[in-house]
């Protein structure tokens, strides 16, 4: 499955979900998204928080995937081609001094 079919496939989930309906109790706002994308990312800082080590690796991949499903949310609402940005990124940064 490529980054094209996996947005198709969360946008069904969500409208399965009744979450793109103009009365949701989880409005999918480009906002709330954002917000939404920053508590996943830090649920992804707690698998490392006391001890640095990995745990429980099933859990993070869970984590992972909450992180994947908003930023395509977020890339496909905004109407970002996020392979073209992240490929466009890995070229910028291949000319970028570190």
């Amino acid at each position: 499955m490529d980054i094209q079919q996996l947005t198709l496939h969360m946008h069904e989930f969500v409208r399965d979900k009744g979450w793109y309906e103009t009365d949701s109790p989880h409005p999918q706002t480009l906002q709330n998204l954002a917000i939404s994308l920053n508590l996943e990312a830090s649920e992804v800082l707690e698998h490392f928080q006391w001890d640095g080590e990995l745990s429980d690796p099933s859990s993070l991949a869970g984590e992972l995937a909450d992180v994947a499903l908003y930023l395509l949310q977020i890339a496909s609402l905004a109407e970002i081609d996020l392979e073209q940005a992240i490929l466009q990124k890995l070229d910028d940064n291949s000319k970028r001094e570190w």
